[in-house]
């Protein structure tokens, strides 16, 4: 099963991606965890160059492009041979950030960038997406317990861009029906049950 998390920075997902794998070992399932942009060693290296502060002067053509190409090479080198030897995918992100972070976010033609996602990810559609969402005005409370200078360059954005992205999300979950929304401010556990819950329902 390939499953997604999507969602604004620090809503909770990595968390709950690391007690999902855990869950699903316990239950005797083999399983690996990728994350978006990276997961493969070339995917590493754009990740690296897309998250950089430095790189202030990239343009949102080249954020969208780069996006697709980390996710074509994790899709061929890793998420298809891995879901053909009936392996569990979960991954911190998918196709579907580039859709509400470069469309709805960036403001890049929204034809354009579904096209490119179908172009990079071919068959590899998540069986569920779970978005955990949360108030933009919660991301700015989590966020500032970060020091400046450890946030990348895609969290340095400003309130507006996430309130861009949340509305992007919250389109998104209303027209795809693998989309499962989950609020972000229940408490940890409660979040993992109402996961593994969606799971069991599908497998």
């Amino acid at each position: 099963m390939f499953i997604t998390f999507e969602g604004l920075d620090f809503c909770g997902k990595s968390t709950q991606v690391q007690l999902l794998e855990k869950y699903l070992i316990d239950e005797g399932k083999q399983v690996i965890i990728i994350r978006e942009p990276g997961g493969t060693s070339i995917s590493e290296k754009i990740r690296d160059i897309l998250l950089d502060k430095k790189n202030s002067e990239m343009k949102f053509e080249t954020e969208a492009l780069l996006f697709a190409a980390s996710r074509a090479q994790l899709v061929n080198q890793t998420i298809i041979p891995a879901l053909e030897k009936n392996v569990f995918v979960i991954s911190d992100r998918f196709h579907d950030s580039s859709i509400a972070y470069q469309s709805f976010g960036r403001g890049l033609s929204l034809d354009f960038v579904k096209e490119l996602q179908k172009f990079a990810i071919k068959n590899a559609i998540p069986r569920i997406t779970f978005f955990i969402d949360i108030p933009v005005d919660e991301v700015v409370r989590r966020m500032s317990k970060v020091k400046k200078v450890e946030l990348d360059r895609i969290e340095s954005s400003k309130v507006d861009f996430y309130d861009r992205v949340r509305n992007g999300y919250i389109e998104l979950s209303s027209n795809e029906k693998r989309f499962v929304v989950l609020d972000g401010l229940l408490p940890i556990p409660k979040l993992h049950e109402q996961i593994v819950t969606e799971i069991k329902l599908r497998m």
